[in-house]
């Protein structure tokens, strides 16, 4: 029987069924009917960018943590090689050493032979892609298989290489949503929009910090700092809102599979809350943030320099070109030969993972203190309870190991920082940074043995309080971020040492940045990337620095009256990508550009006209419909070299025209902009 169907009183719509007619509480029920169709469009719509945020979070996450679990179990395998092999030393030794020299050159090799851009950290090139420069291939998909593999290895290979993720990660995070990107707009059927692209380019480099650290603040503070020089508050809750999904699913795979109770912090700590430093003790803090500042200064200098030795040496550069996994494992086996533990590596802590060198430099105890009376015995493998006994030696103390592992382990990062294989460089900076800040904290505690004496009360000073402002002052000063701070407090879930730790980084800030350029730009300026540096010069003179001291004049222009001979011959002889086009000669004014190859194909199907008494010229061409693009942006000669840099890096340009008075002028790119802050910061000597 068919459904009875009427039409409400007084209206002439569509007709109703009985039961929605008489049915309680119509009108309710329709409202209710409409908001969750309302909701459900709005929700559920195909490209929407929550949906894309959250996608991209989740994928991440889920990476991530197959990666870790994938590292954990081959790492675990390499350990329980070199206990059950015997007592020889050569056996030792080899299975100390092989395993990772296999698993780089390996990596090396892989990763290289499918792309080349898989090597390295890859935030320096991600700078310079939001910069505006277009490098081809490097968000490319089929990278983002090679460094997934080739990173996965370099982790594997554990605490002898001494190498991270984070740098990678962010890398492989902008590659996933550059190719969700475009699964996105082929799906919906719009058009490529770039500055839409920008924006979840800088949200996916926070979820690549997020699901490491499994930190969502510091991970879009960070992507701020380091990917962009400025940041649109709009782009706010798509950093934060893809950072959270990833960080949520990072640690929620950990409960899953009964490795934590709950959602709980990277690296657990004990500091004392009640009152966890003494007044008096800023004051160590803040010097503990300048040795920081000059250590990374130092550190900056040292490994730019060896970058630039090992690119510009007939050997190194010619195995690096030719033999990528031989020089690899040439120098895994100098890292590995100098951390085998019964040797060398005694000294340093070697057979203590990345994780638990961290665990042990954020002990809130004395080692110093401890050891004063006693001397525990170095045990034959590490004590689950006391991993902090491979930090001891009896002839040696805390001092001579931290001392020690300080010594060493500036230039071996350095070394390895020179291997091409997928590795992050964040995290054992950030160790380097906690072991100079226990190394203070151990000598005050020696000194004050009770404390520091603050209004008559006395408090033990807490060595790992220092490891923390250490970490996060020398890893911040090396990388030019305040937001270590934050990810310091994030990774190990107590901020009772907020002030400290952010003057410790800012103190170390202010030293690193006024001498060196970070990590990135160091590694941007020796790989020769685009880019356009700061402008570091403040003083007021600088801002007297205007467009005309330093624009180029030489204008290649095309007027409209120009006879096609001479166009082809002005498009023939230059490989510029569009003209300026003027009224006239004389005149000068700028009425817009033609593109090259618009302007090409309009000459390839207008054939030079040989009639008598009638020249072609350019305007011919142009009413067969060239198209002439207007100029919506414009420079004058007057305007400072402060706007003009502004101007150059909030929108990403490359060039930009100088007009007086609607006439061209002059033309400004990056060449003339780095020259002129070259100028400004090393002034040419007077003819």
């Amino acid at each position: 029987m068919e459904e009875l169907v009427g039409l409400r009183e007084g209206s002439s719509g569509n007709p109703v069924t009985l039961q929605e007619l008489w049915g309680p509480c119509p009108r309710i029920r329709r409202g209710i009917r409409g908001g969750l169709e309302w909701l459900k469009q709005k929700l559920f719509r195909v490209g929407e960018d929550w949906y894309f945020l959250m996608t991209l979070g989740v994928l991440m996450a889920l990476i991530s943590y197959a990666m870790s679990f994938t590292v954990g179990r081959v790492v675990r395998a390499h350990k329980w090689l070199y206990r059950e092999i015997g007592e020889g030393h050569l056996l030792r030794y080899l299975s100390w050493a092989v395993y990772p020299i296999a698993l780089v050159s390996f990596s090396s090799g892989f990763s290289q032979s499918i792309t080349p851009f898989s090597g390295g950290s890859g935030i320096p090139e991600l700078k310079t892609i939001l910069s505006g420069v277009v490098l081809e291939d490097y968000l490319d998909i089929k990278n983002f298989g090679a460094k997934v593999v080739g990173l996965t290895c370099t982790l594997a290979s554990g605490s002898t290489i001494f190498l991270g993720k984070v740098g990678p990660f962010v890398h492989l995070s902008v590659m996933m949503a550059a190719y969700l990107g475009r699964v996105r707009t082929a799906t919906t059927g719009e058009p490529e929009n770039k500055s839409k692209q920008n924006e979840m380019l800088v949200a996916a480099a926070a979820v690549g910090v997020a699901t490491v650290f499994a930190a969502p603040f510091s991970g879009v503070l960070f992507s701020i700092e380091v990917m962009s020089s400025h940041f649109s508050v709009w782009d706010y809750w798509r950093g934060f809102f893809a950072a959270t999904c990833g960080a949520f699913m990072f640690r929620l795979l950990a409960v899953f599979n009964s490795e934590q109770e709950t959602i709980t912090s990277l690296f657990k700590t004990n500091f004392r809350v009640d009152i966890p430093f003494d007044l008096p003790e800023i004051f160590f803090f803040v010097v503990l943030g300048a040795i920081c500042g000059v250590l990374s200064c130092a550190y900056l200098f040292c490994q730019r320099m060896f970058l630039g030795f090992v690119k510009t040496n007939p050997l190194a550069s010619k195995l690096l070109a030719t033999s990528k996994p031989l020089y690899s494992a040439l120098a895994a086996l100098v890292l590995a030969s100098i951390t085998y533990p019964p040797g060398v590596g005694r000294f340093m802590a070697s057979r203590l993972s990345m994780k638990e060198h961290l665990d042990t430099l954020f002990d809130n105890n004395s080692w110093a203190l401890m050891t004063q009376n006693s001397s525990p015995p170095w045990p034959a493998e590490p004590d689950p309870q006391n991993l902090w006994f491979e930090w001891y030696h009896p002839r040696f103390t805390i001092f001579g190991t931290l001392t020690f592992f300080l010594v060493m382990k500036f230039w071996m990062l350095i070394l390895a920082t020179t291997i091409p294989i997928p590795a992050g460089y964040f995290m054992p900076i950030f160790i380097y940074g906690a072991a100079a800040g226990r190394l203070i904290g151990e000598a005050l505690s020696l000194a004050f043995p009770e404390g520091i004496v603050a209004g008559g009360v006395t408090n033990p000073i807490m060595p790992g309080g220092y490891a923390l402002a250490g970490a996060a002052a020398f890893s911040g000063a090396v990388t030019h971020t305040i937001s270590t701070a934050l990810l310091a407090f994030e990774m190990t879930g107590q901020i009772v040492h907020a002030l400290p730790v952010l003057m410790a980084v800012l103190a170390a800030n202010a030293i690193a940045q006024s001498c060196q350029p970070s990590f990135y730009d160091g590694t941007i300026i020796v790989k020769k990337l685009p880019y356009l540096p700061w402008i570091r010069c403040r003083k007021i003179s600088s801002h007297r620095v205007i467009v005309e001291h330093f624009m180029n004049c030489g204008v290649n222009t095309l007027a409209k009256d120009t006879p096609l001979e001479e166009v082809v011959k002005v498009v023939t002889s230059t490989d510029l990508a569009e003209y300026p086009l003027v009224e006239s000669a004389e005149s000068q004014i700028l009425l817009g550009t033609v593109r090259r190859a618009a302007l090409v194909q309009a000459l390839q199907a207008e054939p030079l006209s040989r009639a008598p008494g009638h020249q072609q010229c350019l305007q011919d061409i142009l009413a067969t419909g060239c198209p002439v693009e207007p100029v919506t942006l414009l420079l004058s000669p007057e305007t400072s070299l402060h706007q003009a840099h502004n101007l150059f890096e909030l929108l990403n340009l490359q060039f930009l025209f100088v007009t007086s008075r609607g006439r061209a002028v002059g033309t400004v790119s990056w060449a003339e902009l780095k020259k002129a802050i070259s100028n400004l910061t090393n002034p040419p000597a007077p003819k």
